[in-house]
């Protein structure tokens, strides 16, 4: 609705955000060629952002899952969120199913008793990681806590001093130490920093032993390029920078939340927080699945294990209450899924050519990976409605029955399922198809015109061949006999002298089905009627010479219906 001089305008209550000054950046012309150390954050930052919070149950089939697919840092709890929570870490640490090239961590604030808390729920552990977090931009310090820059640095440091405490206490755990400026997308890149040394003044980090540093875009500001240039800032001017991983932690406000992670990646980030499939508060986090497969299809492997992406989504559903969206990148049910006519034409073509050539390249209009890699069929690749073209339903013919249509006999085909799935008004599967191709070309049917019930071919003397057998005409059995060239002719003249059907073989094409013993023939014939008018026939069986026959037939039934709708 066009807005009038009286509307207001929305627009004037925002600010735009401010650019970095770094004119000499450097990511823009970076590539990504490692992968990142992963953080799954599911069962702490996902957790917390469902209606229902997961259950015990729930949550240790999901750190199971997210140990099967290669995940080794775990974020599993904020135990001073309460005793359910604790109980959870605590029997996890307890159980002995964390795997020794597992790290589990938890999440508090800088706050004294949450801490000790926090340390007390991983008692036991081989490993684990404390993450400590306080907010330190300008919107928080002002009107959250009413507080100087000064007491916000103060926060950070007495909570680092008393995770270093904590540590010392309790020798029998490889402590491993995180710190989150937390709102740090909108705080000054100076005071974040700064805030940031002196956490690592207290806890000494070296390179062997370093401190993780994440980085959040605690709420997603500005386009993902300025994220990119505040973690090069961040990383060019953190004092030691060897001593410190720097992670990342992106939400999805803008949509842009992968892209964040990439460009976040290329300007210095070591590692990357976030969710399978992007749970998480308001929009979510950064998708682990997403960052991951987006490696994979530049020659990466990211480390994380999505072979069998639908079993991992059925978990994720399970332990989220949460679907899976049909159009999610990599995982969604319809993204290797392709109606449109002229998308479908180029997949069927592609897949084609990938028979023909000769190395492992995986080069496949309109799909940027193997769905193959992934534990899904090729079958679900071109599904056949309204909008399709004949390439759709010729693709889906061959992967259900093995049947490769000449191209024009598609075009003839096409019309058919046109008039199907418009009347239909819906997706037309393989049985509907299939349904439809036997019933054109009369293959496979109980209605048919002429019907082969036996038959035999002989050679007489001059060399032409002599077909002789028995057909059924709507159901009436009758012995028949020609003489032609070949099989085929001999056929077709038994049909003209018997039965007055006049066709004439224009084009004849057949390919095997299947492999070994249980390979089957199919034929194809195209043939002009004696008044005009082009009919296509199918035969299919496991002889080639009965196939070929039973195409003629398939042709003459075309014929025969045509002939009677003109009557």
């Amino acid at each position: 609705m066009p807005r009038t001089s009286l509307m207001p305008d929305p627009s004037r209550k925002y600010r735009p955000f401010p650019p970095i000054d770094l004119p000499d950046r450097q990511w823009p012309s970076r590539r990504i060629t490692t992968p990142p150390r992963w953080l799954s954050t599911d069962l702490r930052d996902g957790n917390q952002a469902i209606v229902d919070p997961m259950d015990a149950v729930k949550k240790n089939r999901f750190f199971d899952l997210l140990v099967e697919i290669g995940v080794k840092e775990i974020e599993v709890g904020f135990p001073s969120a309460g005793t359910t929570e604790f109980d959870f870490i605590q029997g996890l640490v307890r159980s002995g199913r964390i795997p020794e090239d597992v790290t589990v961590q938890v999440l508090t604030q800088s706050r004294e008793d949450l801490i000790r808390t926090s340390f007390a729920s991983l008692e036991g552990a081989r490993s684990a990681i404390v993450h400590l977090y306080n907010a330190v931009s300008p919107a928080w310090r002002d009107i959250v806590f009413g507080m100087s820059r000064e007491q916000v640095r103060q926060i950070a440091i007495d909570g680092a001093r008393i995770m270093r405490e904590e540590a010392e206490a309790r020798s029998g755990t490889d402590w491993n130490f995180q710190y989150s400026p937390e709102t740090f997308s909108t705080a000054e890149l100076d005071f974040s920093i700064e805030v940031c040394a002196s956490v690592m003044e207290v806890l000494k980090p070296t390179s062997e032993k370093p401190i993780i540093l994440n980085l959040p875009a605690t709420v997603e500001a500005a386009t993902p390029n300025i994220y990119a240039d505040q973690i090069e800032y961040f990383c060019r001017n953190l004092p030691d920078r060897d001593a410190a991983v720097v992670s990342l932690h992106t939400h999805n406000d803008r949509g842009t939340g992968v892209a964040a992670a990439e460009l976040g990646l290329m300007a210095g980030a070591d590692r990357i927080e976030g969710c399978l499939f992007g749970n998480g508060e308001r929009t979510g986090n950064c998708c682990l699945v997403t960052v991951a497969l987006n490696m994979y299809t530049q020659g990466i492997d990211p480390g994380l294990n999505f072979s069998d992406i639908d079993r991992v989504i059925e978990i994720v559903e399970y332990c989220n209450q949460l679907p899976v969206h049909q159009r999610h990148p990599y995982g969604g049910e319809l993204v290797y899924t392709a109606f449109s006519g002229s998308h479908q034409d180029a997949i069927k073509k592609g897949f084609a050519a990938r028979e023909r050539q000769n190395d492992d390249a995986w080069r496949i209009p309109y799909l940027p990976i193997d769905p193959a890699d992934l534990g899904r069929t090729y079958e679900a690749v071109i599904r056949v409605n309204s909008q399709s073209g004949k390439g759709g339903f010729a693709w889906v013919l061959e992967q259900d029955q093995g049947l490769k249509l000449p191209k024009r006999m598609q075009a003839d085909f096409s019309r058919q399922v046109q008039a199907l799935a418009d009347q239909a008004g819906r997706e037309l599967n393989a049985a509907d198809i299939w349904d439809v191709f036997r019933r054109t070309y009369y293959v496979q049917t109980s209605d048919k015109h002429f019907q082969l019930v036996e038959y035999e071919e002989s050679r007489a003397g001059d060399g032409t061949r002599i077909f002789s057998g028995t057909i059924a005409v709507d159901g009436k059995e009758q012995s028949v006999s020609g003489r032609g060239n070949g099989l085929i002719s001999s056929v077709i003249a038994t049909l003209r002298d018997s039965f007055g059907v006049a066709i004439e073989v224009q084009d004849y094409s057949e390919h095997a089905i299947g492999k070994g013993t249980d390979a089957q023939a199919a034929a194809y014939l195209e043939c002009t009627m004696d008044g005009g008018g082009t009919v296509w026939g199918c035969g299919i069986d496991e002889d080639v010479a009965t196939a070929s026959v039973r195409a003629v037939l398939s042709a003459a039934n075309a014929a025969a219906a045509l002939s009677k709708d003109a009557c």
